[in-house]
């Protein structure tokens, strides 16, 4: 039954004696229990609740008064988790609640200060963290009266923090330290608390670990704040002052910043904190400040306080009942609080119940909207938080953006400084274009020495001068573009000027020479018409002649005069023009100047920079070359090392394997020298001999703990050696690793020394190679080709001995035999046409392996060269058909009685056995594409289908065989008496263990003579020789007899690992391909 929680204030109302003291007296009761249930003196964390619960009171009563009355009274130098857990409380107090907390608190110093220096005396765990706990809480006292900018939660935006911080540097200093004060206090008390747990090796799951936890999460909450306000601090600061005054702020900060984040990473590795608050996650390295750029790559490190489930509160009685009632009157008493809460039961108050259950509903009605609207907030608060993790994660997404600019601006300046250089070379060649313009313009003077020729009349070259000026008009405007042009347009320019002044000067003297002249023959004329007037009336016509010619003197001088006037105009104009380019020139060679001093300057910081990045391009260089042959040490420090580990012992490796490991680094080596040789002659790049080195330290570790394993398969002396060869090539190796890493030794490092060592293994491999002292390499093609043509021999004489055989059992057998030897010749019938298939299949198989393998090699050589593979396929032909002829003659033995079935389901699993191993060999080297191999798969699900179809057969038929037998056989033991029924059972009972003996030694056996099949199989030997021949059709009759090809290849070794050419067998190996 729910009890009601929240009584609304009418019905308080109606309450006797319900008043503010009593509202009063409730609330100072409800702390007390609060702050009684928070601090006490059980080990265990402060519960969420009851400190909400003093947290609200505080923003009840504006303050922390009832708080601190009751926390005076509790008995905290008696117990230091009780004190412990004062602290926490109260700093969770200063932290969320009401902002007069902190004056209330002020008054208290002198107590907070006497809890801590009386613990502090003692020798207890608690004691000492309640000393440093005191010491936390003083400084946040202080330093938030002192900057009440800044609240108890420490959350305030950039903005605030500017303004507190202010413009003054030394405000800013100040500040800087009081928050790394701040800090250390934090981190102390973090470190205290986690050098506790190791050492009480308390976990994060118990309550005594949790009790000691719990306060971090307040401290983690203000580390979070602190760290970000200490790192915008610090970029200011390092904007106003120079970096050797700030050096100490520095240190200090990166000892903080490697304390906060150790401290971040341990705590959010403890399950008690993932599921109480999200810790974020400090950058691997602090901020550097030498680079104001830096501030924008900075993010807020957010602490994000999952919502929790709301605890269950306790029940609370909604009338309060002052004193328990008598034990006589318990019946009594309950009425009567009814009657005190509802009133007496008449009509009257029936209906004022009525209206109190339907304010009731209402106010339910009410708070379930209110909390559907502080479902609704949080849900909102919720998508501000992912609003606001979206936001970070795209200012990580622009941090990456502006790294990537960075890059970007790093390849422009390099793309600039190539631009310098070609702008250097374009210099020189606009040097050499300048002196062949010289000598263009001397050229120039040259050609227009001869224009003096053409212009000896002023009116004749009138118009030519104006057609020049708007040709020269024209090139000015054109050779603007160049510095060179305009000079010599300038010379040009002056040189015609000077040639239209000599040519006016000389227009003007011969002008006035010939006005002199036309005076003269003026007063000539005029002496004649003196003599001419007595003659006048004689000759009229002579006067108007010299009167007509005196007018055409005039109007020539006129137009002299008028050529004049506008040549001088013309010079005038010339003049300004010329004027106005030389001011233009003077102007273009001052920009030219400028821009070349601009230049050089910036191709003189270019060539520093490029200086720089070029140092710095050779120091990451050997960097990466150091740590490449650090990587490699390690590498063949490890390849080293186990050749004297015990489980190496377990590693064993083929000398053909070996001996390519050894081939292959022995290869490297002269990578090796080649890449050294680069580097040396120059540092700049140092990729060749890092691939180099990495491929070397690869392939020598390798082959040291492949010659390893080698030696543990072979005799002792040479394992030996092998094992010394290996430890000498492992030392110079080393040696080698430690020259490349030193700066000063790599240029006396010789790569060359490897080759010894590498060079014994592989003599030493070759010599472990196993001898093949029965056939040469040079037959194996042959012997390959003779064997599979023998296996489809043996194949097809299986299956025609098969059809004889069933032809056979049908003349000579009839009824439930005749059935089961159809069914089970069948079977095998099936089976031998599957394997001739495959056979088959295989074969074309193999011929496309040698021709896309064999290159311009002949057939011979490819299979000389792979004989460890065409020793494999030869062995796994070879029991294909011997597991043939032994199928069939176990099928003649069954349908003629003499033998077992079990033999025929033997010789179909060896079958299927003998056709996998045939597969695998010729899967080994084919094409993963290549039709021929799907066919061989196929065929390969066939013959397991098909032998498991004769397994099936043959069960089948030896069932019904038997059970026919069991029908004519019924034991009867009726005729037996108790004593011979007991003595039976007995007897019965003695073959049962007798034959569970035998079952078990069979088992054994079975299990040894497998095991040296493997042995065999996989053992270094090489096959015999061995005259292969088309095996002869076996008789059809009675025993039959197995062909010479149908041997099993598993015959014991001989004492010198070699095999007699009269076993006429090779033995079948297991290679690795």
């Amino acid at each position: 039954m729910n009890s009601i929680k929240n009584v609304p204030a009418r019905v308080l109302s109606r309450r006797p004696g319900h008043s503010l003291e009593a509202e009063r007296e409730q609330f100072d009761k409800t702390q007390a229990i609060s702050i009684s249930k928070a601090i006490n003196s059980q080990e265990a964390p402060v519960k969420e609740k009851h400190a909400r619960r003093i947290i609200l009171g505080t923003h009840h009563e504006k303050g922390a008064f009832t708080f601190w009355s009751y926390a005076i009274g509790l008995p905290l130098p008696s117990s230091s988790i009780l004190s412990w857990k004062f602290c926490h409380v109260l700093h969770k107090v200063l932290r969320d609640g009401h902002p007069n907390v902190l004056h209330d608190c002020q008054r208290y110093r002198s107590n907070i200060r006497e809890i801590g220096d009386l613990w502090g005396h003692l020798r207890d765990q608690y004691g000492h963290l309640v000393n440093i706990y005191t010491k936390l809480l003083l400084t946040k006292i202080s330093f938030h009266l002192k900057h009440p900018q800044f609240p108890a939660g420490l959350e305030v935006t950039d903005e605030v923090l500017e303004k507190a911080a202010g413009t003054d540097v030394n405000n800013i200093f100040q500040l800087t330290v009081e928050m790394f004060d701040y800090m250390d206090c934090e981190l102390k008390l973090s470190e205290s608390v986690f050098r506790q747990l190791n050492t009480a090796i308390a976990v994060s799951q118990m309550s005594s670990g949790q009790c000691r936890l719990a306060p971090l999460i307040q401290v983690i909450q203000d580390c979070s704040h602190l760290y970000h306000y200490t790192v915008k601090l610090m970029f200011k600061l390092h904007s106003c002052l120079p970096a050797d005054t700030l050096q100490g702020h520095r240190d200090r900060f990166h000892e903080q910043f490697h304390s906060l984040r150790n401290f971040f990473r341990r705590a959010s590795d403890m399950l008690y904190f993932k599921r109480l608050i999200q810790i974020p996650r400090l950058p691997e390295g602090p901020p550097n400040f030498l680079r104001a750029s830096a501030l924008a790559e900075h993010i807020k490190p957010v602490v994000v306080i999952p919502e929790e489930a709301p605890e269950e509160e306790e029940p609370e009685n909604l009338i309060e009942i002052s004193s328990g009632p008598p034990a006589g009157e318990p019946v009594q008493v309950v009425a009567d609080l009814f009657d005190q809460t509802f009133g007496p039961p008449n009509g009257s108050m029936k209906d004022d119940r009525d209206l109190q259950i339907e304010n009731l509903k209402r106010e339910v009605e009410t708070l379930r909207a209110e909390l559907e609207k502080i479902k609704m907030e949080a849900q909102r608060y919720i998508s501000q938080l992912k609003g606001q993790v979206n936001s970070l994660e795209a200012e990580l997404e622009e941090q990456r953006k502006q790294k990537q600019k960075a890059l970007v601006d790093n390849e422009q300046l390099r793309h600039e400084l190539a631009q310098l250089k070609a702008l250097q070379l374009e210099g020189a060649r606009n040097q050499g274009l300048r002196e062949e313009a010289e000598r263009k313009a001397s050229a120039t003077e040259a050609r227009y020495s001869k224009l003096k020729e053409k212009h000896n009349e002023l009116i004749n070259t009138h118009a030519e001068l104006l057609r020049k000026n708007a040709d020269t008009a024209k090139q000015l405007t054109v050779t603007q573009q160049s510095q060179e042009e305009v000079a010599r347009v300038k010379e040009q320019l002056a040189f015609q000027m000077e040639q239209v002044k000599r040519e006016s000067e000389m227009k003007m003297e011969e002008q006035s020479d010939q006005l002199e002249k036309l005076k003269r023959e003026l007063v000539a004329k005029a002496g004649e018409l003196a003599h001419a007037q007595e003659a006048l009336s004689r000759t009229e016509q002579s006067g108007s002649e010299l009167s007509s010619r005196l007018d055409t003197l005039n109007a020539e001088k006129e137009a002299l005069s008028g050529a004049i006037r506008q040549r001088e105009a013309e010079l005038l104009a010339a003049q300004s023009l010329v004027r106005e380019k030389e001011e233009a020139l003077s102007q273009e060679q001052q920009r030219s100047a400028q821009e070349k001093g601009e230049l050089q300057g910036r191709l003189a910081e270019k060539e520093s920079q490029e200086q720089g990045l070029q140092q710095k391009l050779l120091d990451e260089q050997f960097a990466v070359l150091r740590g490449a042959a650090a990587e490699a040490e390690a590498i063949l420090q490890d390849a080293v090392s186990k050749l004297d580990d015990p489980l190496h012992l377990r590693c064993t490796s083929s000398p053909d394997y070996l001996v390519s490991r050894a081939q292959a680094a022995l290869d490297s080596v002269s990578g090796l020298e080649k890449g050294h040789t680069q580097y040396l002659a120059s540092s700049e790049d140092a990729s060749a001999l890092v691939a180099a080195l990495t491929r070397f330290s690869h392939l020598a570790a390798d082959t040291i703990v492949n010659g390893g394993a080698t030696s543990h398969l072979a005799p002792t002396d040479p394992a030996d050696r092998l094992i010394d060869t290996c430890r000498e090539c492992g030392a110079r190796a080393l040696e080698l690793m430690g020259q490349l890493q030193d700066q000063t030794k790599l240029p006396r490092a010789q790569p060359s020394l490897m080759r010894a060592p590498l060079q014994g293994i592989l003599q030493l491999g070759q010599d472990l190679k196993p001898k093949s002292l029965d056939v040469r390499q040079e037959e194996l093609g042959a012997m390959v080709d003779k064997e599979m043509a023998a296996t489809s021999a043996a194949i097809e004489d299986a299956v025609r001995r098969i059809e004889d055989m069933m032809n056979q059992a049908r003349h000579e057998s009839s009824g439930v035999k005749l059935e089961v030897n159809e069914r089970i010749l069948n079977s095998c019938t099936d089976l031998m046409k599957a394997i001739r298939l495959l056979v088959m299949t295989s074969t074309s198989l193999q011929k496309e392996i040698v021709e896309s393998g064999r290159g311009a090699a002949t057939q011979q050589e490819f299979y000389a060269k792979n004989s460890r593979w065409t020793e494999g396929l030869i062995s796994a032909s070879k029991a294909v058909g011997w597991g043939a002829t032994q199928l069939v003659e176990s099928a003649d033995k069954v349908v003629l009685h003499m033998g077992k079935y079990e033999e025929l389901i033997v010789c179909s699993h060896e079958i299927a056995a003998s056709t996998a191993q045939l597969v695998a060999a010729s899967k080994v080297k084919a094409n993963k594409n290549s039709p021929h191999l799907s066919r061989l798969q196929e065929c390969s699900r066939t013959v397991n289908e098909r032998a498991a179809n004769v397994v099936a057969s043959t069960k089948s038929g030896q069932e019904q065989i038997e059970d026919r037998g069991e029908l004519s056989d019924t034991m009867d033991f009726s005729g037996l008496s108790l004593i011979k029924l007991k003595k039976q059972e007995m007897e019965t009972q003695v073959r049962v263990l007798e034959l569970e003996k035998t079952l078990e030694a069979e088992r054994v056996r079975l299990g040894e003579l497998r095991k040296q099949h493997y042995v065999l199989a996989g053992g270094m030997g090489t096959p015999g020789e061995e005259e292969p021949s088309r095996p002869s059709p076996a008789p059809r009759s009675g025993a039959t007899k197995k062909p010479p090809l149908a041997q099993k290849p598993s015959i014991a070794p001989r004492p010198d690992n070699q095999l007699d050419k009269k076993d006429g067998v090779y033995p079948a190996q297991l290679v690795n391909y």
